[in-house]
């Protein structure tokens, strides 16, 4: 696959990346099978892999390093996010920076990450969430000045809450943010209203997540699907959601051209927007792997296409 600058970084990266949220707290995941499809999208060309500590308290992570460790000539580039020392998603305005990433804690869970993944420095290190009130905070210029001057990591980030894309503008314009990782798809584009044209301005990198819409967007939907009740998809695809659901993926299936899937269309819609550095997509199963890069490697949609396909966004509160 041809690599994307992510941003100012000196890092390129693939324009899919695999996401280890699944393998880390989903339930039905398996470690073997998560690292024979690991080994597979690096064989493959997948140069980007996106963890967080809080994906099975460091499950993800450590599955992650043993990737490093199994392919010391390959290098795949690495990111994780630091969890909020109070645990709570989203984050909230009425929490100030220091209850939630105060610098002491910042640099014990990077220092943790880092021994996880099996390396010295972390290629990326986001904050996981963010309130953009934060910005004025003394502490959030020297968490970022202490990551890279004890070299931690290569490049810093936030991970922007869902719906929430217009919660990290202040943070681009600091220019202390080489990425922003923001919930981007077919349904939702709100990223693409303000984001994405100061991320163009200041050269920050974007990495989009959800491009499934977290299944949605995946093909399988039905409205009889269920999920065990300690999957957190049992709370996001509840019977009341899932008709509207299925209706809207049903709706954009019509469109599509022959030979053009659900899935494919919504990873190349995704990847077709000039700001995206690199979507990431689960891929737990090696034929995921093998669908998601060979739909990167398609290339963007039409505009066309694509002018039909943001008339399906779908904005929720």
């Amino acid at each position: 696959m041809q690599s994307r600058p992510l941003g100012k970084s000196a890092l390129s990266v693939s324009p899919i990346g695999s996401g280890l949220w699944g393998m880390g707290a989903w339930t039905g995941s398996n470690d073997a099978d998560s690292l024979r499809a690991l080994q597979l999208s690096l064989d493959l060309g997948c140069t980007f892999y996106d963890s967080a500590w809080a994906y099975g308290s460091g499950r993800s992570d450590t599955l992650l390093g043993q990737l490093v460790k199994n392919n010391p000539s390959k290098r795949p580039i690495v990111a994780s996010k630091i969890p909020p020392k109070n645990m709570k998603w989203p984050t909230s305005p009425s929490d100030t920076i220091d209850d939630v990433f105060p610098v002491d804690h910042i640099i014990e869970y990077a220092e943790r990450i880092r021994t996880a993944l099996q390396v010295d420095t972390l290629d990326v290190l986001q904050f996981h969430g963010w309130e953009d009130a934060w910005t004025t905070s003394p502490t959030f210029e020297r968490a970022v000045h202490e990551l890279k001057s004890r070299r931690l990591t290569r490049a810093f980030g936030i991970s922007l809450n869902r719906l929430q894309s217009s919660n990290g503008i202040r943070a681009v314009q600091t220019g202390l943010v080489d990425c922003v990782q923001v919930v981007y798809n077919i349904f939702d584009q709100a990223a693409a209203d303000e984001l994405f044209p100061l991320c163009l301005k200041h050269n920050v990198g974007v990495i989009a997540r959800c491009p499934l819409d977290d299944g949605s967007l995946g093909g399988k939907l039905t409205v009889n699907t269920t999920f065990p009740a300690d999957d957190w998809r049992a709370r996001y695809f509840t019977p009341e959601k899932l008709p509207e659901i299925v209706r809207r993926a049903n709706a954009i299936q019509a469109i599509l051209p022959p030979g053009l899937s659900l899935p494919e269309a919504a990873l190349r819609f995704v990847l077709s927007h000039p700001a995206v550095s690199t979507t990431i997509a689960g891929m737990r199963q090696e034929s995921h792997v093998k669908s998601n890069i060979a739909a990167a490697n398609a290339g963007p949609l039409d505009r066309p296409l694509l002018t039909q396909l943001e008339s399906h966004r779908w904005d929720r509160t």
